[in-house]
């Protein structure tokens, strides 16, 4: 016996914070549904992440309005479930080291704002109040977004599967799908099963996963470092996460600093890498220069061409997907499972989905 049943309304593929929340949404609203995961849940991207849920995101304001919508539904979530959910108030600091940066968030800051995103411009000084570690002399000013919240990603993504294994979804672990035949019978080393619609969230393997199916889903993979400081020597006040133009992030974690920028440019050694990420720290925060760094952890993230996450259905196929989240899928998770669960319903959902299909992006960006 496979343990899969011979066919079901909706399979799932991928069992992190998005594919969870999607099984959530759809067994709540009484569709048969079945959820593969190729590791154990919570594995991929989701287990990968600094740990924060944020509404601001820089020229953005789409993306900043479905995190808002799911800040909004984790707090619900650990009032309704009683998950704990690690839920803790920082805050997001985003530097401006250019005027024409601060510029570029004038221009954005009504859309920002339309979107429900609570986010100001703050002074260099206010700046260095809110983050003690900062030389305000290296910024001309800065966003202060105070709806960021660390949490416990292992606790979202149990969260949502228990929820949607209370209202009958099946949810197998340690089964990868290893193929798809065009009459949606799926294939896992575990035995076969016949989807009604496929949905795709499979986070860096949606590509994938899309391609057994025959869709175009332009998503591409690539891996993520974080890092970790030693304690520094004075304590830690509370300490927001903190984003500099360079793409250098930081955040309290426990009693040291988790500390990201991005990956290697092409061709840069990780060596390289690194030392231009301590003269980056140690300019920006005086009290870390020297400090000794090590590994953290380390994964990989999809990504979109344009940044932002995939959300939509294929239009010749009964196939859905949300991807290309770039590490962010904590930040948009209850809202995309919303939006998938309505698609496939042929409901009117909350927001226009038109921007977030695959279709916004030529072919040739794949």
């Amino acid at each position: 016996m496979s343990g899969l049943p011979e066919r079901t309304d909706a399979l799932v593929i991928g069992g992190g914070v998005i594919g969870t929340s999607i099984a959530c949404h759809l067994a709540e609203s009484g569709v048969r549904t079945v959820l593969l995961e190729r590791g154990s849940l919570g594995s991929g991207a989701s287990g990968s992440t600094a740990g924060v849920v944020r509404t601001y995101f820089p020229g953005d304001a789409r993306t900043g309005s479905l995190a808002v919508r799911s800040l909004a539904a984790y707090h619900d979530l650990a009032e309704r479930t009683g998950t704990t959910l690690g839920l803790q108030r920082v805050g997001f600091l985003v530097l401006f080291t250019e005027n024409q940066q601060v510029a570029a968030f004038r221009r954005d800051r009504a859309a920002q704002h339309a979107a429900g995103v609570d986010v100001e411009l703050v002074t260099a000084s206010e700046a260095a109040q809110l983050n003690p570690l900062l030389d305000e002399r290296a910024i001309v000013a800065a966003a202060w977004a105070p709806e960021a919240y660390a949490c416990d990603p292992a606790a979202i993504v149990h969260g949502y599967a228990t929820a949607a294994r209370d209202v009958g979804a099946l949810l197998r672990t340690e089964t990868p799908v290893t193929g798809i035949d065009p009459d949606w019978q799926v294939h896992t080393p575990a035995g076969t099963i016949r989807a009604e619609t496929i949905v795709c969230a499979a986070g860096p393997w949606s590509r994938t996963v899309a391609e057994m199916a025959g869709v175009r889903l332009p998503v591409t993979t690539y891996p993520i470092e974080l890092l970790l400081t030693d304690t520094p020597a004075a304590p830690l006040t509370t300490l927001p996460m903190t984003l500099h133009p360079s793409s250098l992030r930081i955040r309290a974690w426990q009693d040291r600093i988790l500390i990201g920028m991005g990956r290697p440019d092409p061709g840069e050694s990780r060596q390289t890498w690194l030392e231009r990420l301590s003269q980056q720290l140690g300019t920006t925060y005086p009290a870390l220069a020297g400090v000794r760094i090590e590994r953290g952890w380390s994964g990989d993230f999809d990504g979109s061409p344009d940044g932002a996450a995939f959300i939509g259905r294929d239009p010749s196929r009964p196939f859905l997907y949300a991807a290309g989240f770039s590490g962010q899928g904590l930040c948009q998770a209850p809202a995309a499972g919303e939006i998938v669960r309505d698609l496939l319903a042929d409901k009117q959902t909350w927001i226009d989905t038109a921007g977030l299909a695959t279709d916004r992006c030529p072919v040739e960006a794949v």
